[in-house]
């Protein structure tokens, strides 16, 4: 191979989608299936003020990728949705500050309260509304990249977890845990949570990668959900949309975690349905279903995409804390032609 790629989830197979053009690129998956962990279990949203200001920067550049991708995809992608960031918590000036930094128009409380009927009357005093957002098919775009990436004469292997490397010459020789050794000039490390992990295995730096959990839940209400936008309070303490007749809800919370397979924090969920009930008619309660996933941070919280100082041929492109979908286009452009350069 000429690149060899290792993680299957939205980013891994974005990359090797773009690198696939003109290069001969396998996608190495640990799981047995792609997408099993962050890029299966995100919240499906494209927010363009959502982010520190390189992922707002890097979200937009996606956005007319995500709405007509260049390849065959099974539906629409990307449909639109409306995004409503509360001031809560005397935090009015951050909804001021991003109103102000973004396409979000800030509005008051009455306006607030009219966009998303759900709201108490009298709670929120600022808020900022973007028109912009979408609702991702996070699933068909994975898939149909994938799809994509095989048509360019792209392989990927599954249950293929790298157990060592080892630089010969100018290759670099990969064996995974079945046994299968695979060899090729790059390496792009795109394991998600398993970055350094991954990345001490070829005796590269340690970033200090920081994976944190994410819990999201689904949640019954007797309230009328007509109308109800993807809403999030500007201090990160919750965000919640309506999904199927229920709310789909999440505190935010960020607490580390091992690279592996996070379960639901209930503290965070409680925490969660106490914020959401107290600027809401929603009555949340009972929670139907909840799951977690990992989301990566880099120590300057942004995403990593550079040749590794000490490692000859491989390439980091790790640490999308959560954003890796709504900017997954943008930053596999902006990566693959300095995996070119080489």
């Amino acid at each position: 191979m000429d690149v060899i790629v290792i993680g299957g989830g939205i980013s891994g197979v974005a990359v090797a989608y773009e690198l696939a053009a003109d290069r001969e690129v396998l996608v190495l998956e640990a799981e047995r299936s792609l997408a099993v962990h962050t890029t299966g279990r995100s919240a499906a949203t494209w927010i363009g003020s959502y982010g520190p200001p390189v992922v707002r920067e890097l979200t937009t550049a996606s956005r007319d990728y995500l709405i007509d991708p260049p390849f065959d995809v099974d539906g629409p992608v990307a449909s639109p949705m409306s995004c409503l960031w509360l001031g809560v918590n005397g935090r009015d000036a951050e909804v001021e500050r991003l109103a102000a930094e973004t396409q979000a128009h800030l509005i008051d409380g009455a306006e607030a309260e009219r966009l998303c009927p759900v709201l108490r009357p009298g709670e929120i005093r600022v808020a900022a509304w973007d028109e912009t957002a979408l609702a991702l098919d996070v699933m068909g775009l994975h898939h149909a990249y994938a799809r994509a990436f095989r048509a360019r004469g792209g392989t990927i292997a599954t249950s293929a977890r790298v157990a060592s490397a080892l630089r010969e010459g100018s290759e670099w020789v990969v064996t995974t845990t079945a046994g299968d050794v695979f060899r090729a000039d790059v390496v792009v490390n795109a394991s998600g949570a398993w970055g350094d992990v991954v990345g001490a295995l070829f005796g590269a730096e340690r970033l200090r990668l920081e994976p944190r959990r994410r819990t999201i839940f689904q949640s019954s209400t007797n309230a009328s959900l007509d109308g109800v936008p993807f809403t999030a309070g500007i201090d990160d303490g919750f965000y919640f949309k309506a999904e199927g007749g229920a709310v789909l809800c999440s505190p935010q919370d960020a607490s580390l975690h091992e690279p592996g397979d996070p379960k639901p924090d209930e503290l965070e969920i409680a925490r969660a349905i106490e914020a959401v009930n107290a600027v809401t008619t929603l009555g949340l309660r009972s929670v139907r279903t909840a799951w977690a996933g990992l989301r990566t941070f880099a120590p300057d919280g942004n995403p990593v995409a550079r040749w590794d100082a000490k490692a000859d041929g491989f390439f980091h492109y790790v640490g999308q804390a959560g954003y890796g979908i709504q900017m997954a286009p943008a930053l596999a452009q902006l990566a693959a032609p300095l995996i070119r350069e080489r």
